[in-house]
């Protein structure tokens, strides 16, 4: 496993993971932070070549005034499969790294997109479902520090929401799987599927007695999940 940090611009650096060999996979998490994916990247380091970047702002890494949306870290990490002469390749993205793999495959003129997976991923706006996200938690409680939510409203904007996805999604022809928790709190398993709805090719799957990180609360059922997934669509 190594830890490069990558020169953007001037004034951005990205700070990458990579390990594992094999098809590549990209790992984007969400809002709490890189620890909540570990789970997936030690998984699929086995048998992938993993790319686990984090997003500027985490982990006490600097992100210039200037790099303030989705569509930044979008194609900021487009640029970064294109520079590592990838294709073909699994991105996995978890609540707002979900957003931010979406956008990538709306985004996605080079095809280097295999397979999408969006796990209780936010993003789109979708009438009479509302996003409960929330403020912070209490020092000792977990979930996202109020450093971190404050990073995803950096890019996410005030509403948490792009009016606009919902509609783009309709000509992403990638392979698409919507992974949810079923006791997920902040999006529900009904935003969860009218999500799943709006690609042309996308599956939905319920994580039960999970909530919005099952990465983290039931990693096995959810690494089943993605794995018929890619084996079915690889087949």
């Amino acid at each position: 496993m190594t830890t490069s940090v990558l020169k953007i611009h001037d004034d951005l650096a990205l700070t990458v993971t990579e390990t594992g060999e094999g098809m590549p996979f990209l790992v984007l998490h969400g809002g709490s932070g890189p620890l909540s994916t570990a789970p997936v990247v030690d998984h699929y380091a086995a048998t992938h070549r993993v790319l686990a970047p984090v997003h500027p702002g985490w982990d006490d890494t600097p992100r210039p005034e200037w790099f303030s949306g989705v569509d930044d870290l979008a194609t900021t990490y487009l640029d970064l499969l294109e520079d590592r002469g990838l294709d073909d390749v699994t991105v996995l993205g978890g609540s707002f790294g979900g957003w931010v793999a979406a956008e990538m495959a709306v985004r996605d003129r080079s095809r280097r997109i295999g397979h999408l997976v969006l796990v209780d991923a936010i993003g789109p706006r979708i009438p009479g479902v509302e996003v409960g996200v929330p403020a912070g938690p209490p020092p000792g409680a977990g979930g996202p520090p109020a450093a971190a939510m404050a990073a995803v409203r950096a890019y996410a904007g005030p509403t948490m929401s792009d009016p606009k996805l919902l509609r783009r999604l309709a000509r992403v022809d990638t392979p698409t799987l919507v992974v949810w928790g079923e006791d997920d709190r902040v999006v529900s398993p009904d935003f969860g599927r009218a999500f799943a709805a709006a690609f042309p090719d996308a599956r939905f799957e319920l994580i039960p007695g999970a909530g919005h990180v099952p990465t983290r609360e039931a990693p096995e059922a959810v690494f089943a999940a993605v794995d018929a997934f890619l084996t079915a669509e690889t087949t």
